[in-house]
């Protein structure tokens, strides 16, 4: 069977890799502690070995996710959205809903951000808007009922 691809923007690659740097920053950073803290072995270190290697836990977790996602990524290309004419992973997508404007950005999973527009194109709205172009209008059934959006412009 072969692995499920994450498209991932120019951009949300580049965030991926200085959170990354960060994290293996980090990482030696706590190793450092945990070094600290088994060299003085008082009961007050072995608190901070506890905190330190818990810590240690989630970073190396976070490192190993972020490694897949990249490993699995498929950099969108950016000149290719803009001349596709319908709603692909990349679009930003002004939609009317209500009688109100909102935009998204319809972008892989790891880098959805709904506070700033940003949809996942796994979620049930950037399913829907997915091949849809200038025009359409898409329902969408989420929890507090059917969404109704038409959208306006796709880029």
């Amino acid at each position: 069977m072969t692995e499920k691809t994450i498209p991932l923007t120019p951009e949300g690659r580049d965030k991926l890799l200085k959170e990354l740097e960060e994290l293996r920053s980090r990482r030696k950073l706590i190793a450092e502690r945990i070094h600290h803290a088994q060299e003085l072995g008082t009961s007050q270190t072995d608190a901070e070995y506890e905190d330190a290697k818990q810590e240690q836990g989630m970073v190396e977790g976070r490192i190993l996710e972020i490694e897949e996602i990249l490993r699995r990524a498929v950099i969108i290309d950016e000149s290719k959205v803009q001349g596709a004419g319908r709603v692909v992973v990349g679009s930003r997508v002004e939609v009317e809903q209500d009688g109100q404007v909102r935009v998204f950005r319809i972008v892989g999973a790891p880098e959805a951000d709904p506070s700033v527009g940003k949809i996942s194109n796994e979620s049930p709205v950037g399913r829907a808007l997915l091949g849809k172009a200038p025009g359409d209008v898409v329902e969408v059934n989420v929890p507090k009922g059917v969404l109704k959006l038409k959208i306006l412009k796709v880029e």
